[in-house]
């Protein structure tokens, strides 16, 4: 128990870095969808899903294989280390230049030749960010979260304040001729251009403070570990990319497929993508959890008592994800402040959105059998399935059902790779997870959901009242079915 108390201290250390990090950055979501309309969020929500596919693509996995290959007695960390940070570092420099290249063509296939710098800009802070990933895995890895969280915080603390100042303040001391000087610098035509502005100089500042970090590639690279690591990483990248289909493509096929005009379709888009934001303390929970269990599932793995642990850790992991489910969800009247009335009529997706994700997590955890077994490849079929699944259920549900099907699809397809993953995890590493306590936990979840729902329609209460109370009943009850494994932590 003291193993996983320590697993759960790291996370926190994460967590609250992600959680206070994020938290500033979820106070933009309000500040986008007050001053932009839909449509124009709508281009903000597509930009970082295409985001997200190129953060996988970029990193080739690399940040895995270093986990796995840093502690081969034989090989070094350091060297490691460098090896992985090199070839990172040398395919993003081809891709930005690549991209800068075919900059004016690929602006007008996505209909923005009006702005090819929004390409440019995006492209840049992609290529930092994945060179960036490489130095983040080492100070995992050596157990560095309060430095990993420091970088983290005041990158975001920097993409805060330059995005109040472009979108809030600049458009207002001009409208009040004060600091007219800014007249010369600030363009209002940029408009949501400088949200991409504030992420660019973010993105060059944790760059400039991981410098010490990036010094690591004078240990030179090792030709023939980079083979073993190419062959271990590259089907993470397919395994990654395919997880980002299951998250992001909706996104992407919105705005082709729903059956409107293009604003039409980019003002669902926007509306669906601000809704998607309120599931964010699922997915800051899921990250942080990430960023500690990865290097600890690798670490451990050669202790006797290790699937034990692992099975433990899922069990708690969900009671965990349960309860954020519900706050989310029983204080949807409260959460739904942070985005503006316009956006408000898709607060529908929410719940289904935070339980695709609380199957996401499952995921995470299950994933260790092909990680550990080296047997990424199978991971890879497995992600690819989830993803080909997701992607035929929203080319058919988009047009029918809108950004509802594209929620719904999100959420079969990370069921369904939990699934498969758990499947194929008791054939090659058997951990005895506890499927039917885990079951039960997300079952006690939807039944307190449905009972809210259900009391609010025959009765009037306080605000806030029947939520509270509601909320209470699952922690007593948590901890009355865990009692027994709460007491050894005594």
């Amino acid at each position: 128990m003291g193993i996983i108390a320590k697993l759960a201290s790291q996370t926190a250390i994460y967590g609250l870095s992600s959680i206070f990090g994020r938290f500033l950055n979820y106070l933009l979501v309000p500040l986008y969808t007050y001053y932009f309309s839909a449509e124009e969020y709508g281009v903000v929500s597509e930009f970082y899903a295409y985001a997200g596919f190129f953060s996988v693509l970029l990193l080739f996995g690399f940040d895995t294989g270093y986990f796995r290959f840093r502690d081969k007695a034989h090989i070094g960390r350091d060297q490691t280390y460098s090896t992985a940070l090199w070839f990172v570092l040398f395919m993003n420099a081809v891709f930005f230049g690549l991209i800068a290249g075919i900059n004016p063509w690929l602006s007008g296939l996505l209909n923005y030749s009006g702005h090819p710098e929004y390409v440019l800009c995006f492209s840049l802070i992609l290529v930092l960010d994945a060179v960036a990933s490489i130095p983040f895995a080492r100070l995992r890895a050596e157990n560095k979260a309060f430095r990993f969280a420091a970088v983290k915080i005041t990158e975001i603390l920097i993409t805060v304040g330059l995005s109040l100042l472009f979108i809030k303040f600049c458009p207002k001391w001009l409208a009040e001729k004060q600091f007219m000087w800014l007249a010369g610098v600030y363009n209002p035509k940029i408009g949501v251009g400088y949200i991409f502005i504030a992420n660019l100089i973010a993105s060059i500042c944790k760059f400039i403070m991981l410098a010490p970090e990036l010094t690591g590639m004078r240990w030179g690279f090792n030709l023939p570990l980079f083979g073993a690591m190419l062959r271990y990483s590259l089907p993470m990248v397919v395994i990654g990319f395919a997880g980002i289909i299951n998250e992001m493509l909706d996104r992407v096929l919105l705005k082709q497929l729903l059956p409107y005009d293009l604003p039409t379709n980019m003002k669902m888009l926007g509306i669906y993508g601000a809704c998607y934001k309120l599931s964010i303390l699922m997915s800051l929970f899921i990250q942080a959890f990430r960023f500690a269990a990865e290097p600890f599932f690798f670490s451990y793995a050669g202790k006797t008592d290790a699937r034990i642990i692992y099975a433990k850790v899922l069990r708690y992991f969900v009671v965990f994800c349960v309860f954020i489910f519900l706050l989310v969800t029983l204080y949807i009247d409260v959460f739904k402040y942070f985005v503006g009335p316009e956006f408000r009529t898709g607060l529908a997706v929410v719940p289904i959105l935070l339980f695709a994700n609380l199957f996401l997590g499952i995921y995470v955890n299950l994933s260790i059998w092909y990680k550990l077994t080296d047997r990424t490849l199978m991971g890879a079929l497995v992600s690819s399935g989830a993803a080909i699944l997701t992607v035929v259920l929203n080319v058919w549900w988009i047009p029918v059902y809108g950004y509802m099907g594209s929620a719904w699809a999100h959420l079969i397809g990370y069921a369904g790779m939990a699934a498969i993953s758990y499947s194929l995890g008791q054939i090659y590493y058997p951990v005895k997870y506890d499927v039917i306590r885990i079951l039960a936990y997300i079952e006690l979840g939807l039944g307190i959901y449905a009972a809210h729902l259900h009391l609010q329609k025959i009765a009037s209460w306080p605000m806030g009242v029947l939520p509270g109370l509601l909320l209470l009943l699952y922690v007593l009850l948590a901890i009355l079915f865990e009692m027994k494994s709460l007491r050894k932590f005594a």
